[in-house]
C-alpha cells in the first residue's frame, strides 16, 4: 500500500477564479495545491483580448503574492479577433489559448458564439499560430436533451471541425460522458480532455438523492452511471490525451441556493486530495502523477514543474463551508472525510 507519494507541483487546466473578494479567496486555495493553472475567462466583463488578460493576469498575483502559482491566461473566444490579435496570444508569455463558449451554456457565457461554423476563419488563424481551442463542448439548442448535450455538440461540430483543421490543438473541456472519451481516443494528438472530479465520483443520482441539491448541479450536468464510469476509466487510464482540469467553480450559498441555482462546483481547497482519494480507491494512485503534473503539460508544451508537494495517507474532514464576502461556499464533498492530506516540502 502507498501512504506517501511525493510529485511534481500539478497543474489545474481548468479553473475558475472570478473576481472581487471571491478571487481574493479561492485563489489562495488553488495556489496552495497547484503550481500552475489555466484561468477561465468568463468574467461579468469577459476577458476578451490580451491586454485584459494582462490586467487579469496581475489580479490573480496580486492575491496569490507569496505562493509558487502561476495562472495561465485564456481569451473569450469572439468574432473581434484578428490575426494581430492572435498573433499577441501566441507571442504572450502569460496567454495559452482561446476559449469558446456556445452562447447561453453555461455561466457568463451570454456573449458565446451562436453558431459554431462562424468561428471557422478564426480556427483557420488559430491553427497555423499553433494557438490551443478550448471548448465547452456543448450545444446551445434548446431543443436537445440536457444529458445530450455533449454527445450532440460532438456528432454535430467536433468531428467535422478536426477534419477541417486537423492540425488545430483542441483541448475538450471537463468531459462528462462515454462518448466524449471514445472521440478523444480515437482522434489525433491534436485532441485532449481535461476531466473534473465530480465527473469521476457521482453519476445523475447525486442531483436528487434526499432531495434536490443544488450544490451538485454543474455543466456538464452530471450523467448516468456508465459514463461516469467511461470518463472515470479514461483518467485512470494512462492515456495522456486525459489529465485534471477541476473546472473549480464557485458561486456564493445563496446564489446556488436560489431560483438561479447556478451551475458549478466548488473544489479548489482540497482538489488533489479528492484526486488522490478518486484514484486510490481504484487502485490506481500510480497514475495520479502523469494524470496531474505531466500529461497537460505536454499538451501545452509547458515545461514539468520542478517543485514538489506531498501527498500523504491521513484523515482529512472537507469543511461544511467557505466564508466570502458576507456569504459562504459549499465545496465538493462538503463535511465528508476522506483519506488523503496534501502538502508543500
Amino acid at each position: 500500500m502507498i501512504n506517501e507519494l511525493i510529485i511534481p507541483k500539478p497543474d489545474d487546466m481548468h479553473l475558475h477564479l472570478r473576481e472581487g473578494g471571491m478571487l481574493k479567496v479561492v485563489s489562495q486555495h488553488s495556489a496552495s495545491q497547484f503550481g500552475r493553472a489555466i484561468v477561465m475567462p468568463n468574467l461579468k466583463k469577459p476577458v476578451t483580448n490580451t491586454e485584459l488578460a494582462h490586467e487579469y493576469y496581475d489580479d490573480i498575483k496580486i492575491h496569490t503574492k507569496g505562493y509558487d502559482f502561476e495562472p495561465l491566461m485564456t481569451i473569450y473566444f469572439n468574432e473581434n479577433l484578428t490575426l494581430e490579435e492572435l498573433k499577441k496570444i501566441q507571442a504572450s508569455s502569460r496567454v495559452v489559448g482561446i476559449k469558446l463558449y456556445p452562447k447561453g451554456v453555461t455561466t457568463n457565457s451570454n456573449m458565446g458564439v451562436g453558431s459554431f461554423e462562424s468561428g471557422y476563419k478564426i480556427f483557420e488563424m488559430m491553427e497555423k499560430l499553433d494557438v490551443p481551442l478550448l471548448i465547452h463542448g456543448e450545444v446551445n439548442d434548446s431543443k436537445v436533451d440536457i444529458f445530450d448535450r455533449e454527445k450532440i455538440f460532438i456528432e454535430k461540430y467536433l468531428i467535422r471541425a478536426h477534419k477541417e483543421f486537423p492540425n488545430l490543438r483542441i483541448v475538450l473541456e471537463h468531459i462528462s460522458t462515454k462518448d466524449a472519451t471514445e472521440f478523444v481516443r480515437e482522434s489525433s494528438s491534436k485532441i485532449a480532455a481535461s476531466i473534473t472530479p465530480q465527473h469521476l465520483l457521482y453519476n445523475r443520482n447525486e442531483l436528487f438523492l434526499g432531495g434536490l441539491k443544488p450544490h451538485a448541479f454543474c455543466l456538464p450536468v452530471l450523467k448516468r452511471e456508465e459514463h461516469r464510469v467511461a470518463v472515470l476509466d479514461a483518467a485512470i487510464s494512462g492515456n495522456s490525451k486525459f489529465f485534471l482540469g477541476t473546472d473549480s467553480a464557485p458561486h456564493k450559498r445563496s446564489e446556488k441556493e436560489s431560483n438561479c441555482g447556478c451551475a458549478g462546483i466548488y473544489s479548489a481547497l482540497n482538489a488533489m486530495e479528492i484526486y488522490a482519494e478518486i484514484f486510490d480507491r481504484n487502485n490506481a494512485i500510480e497514475k495520479l502523477e502523469n494524470f496531474s503534473s505531466k500529461f497537460g503539460a505536454d499538451f501545452y508544451k509547458l515545461s514539468q514543474s520542478k517543485n514538489k508537494i506531498k501527498l500523504l495517507r491521513a484523515n482529512n474532514k472537507i469543511p461544511n463551508n467557505i466564508k466570502v464576502d458576507n456569504d459562504t461556499i459549499v465545496p465538493l464533498m462538503a463535511g465528508q472525510e476522506i483519506g488523503w492530506n496534501c502538502c508543500d516540502i
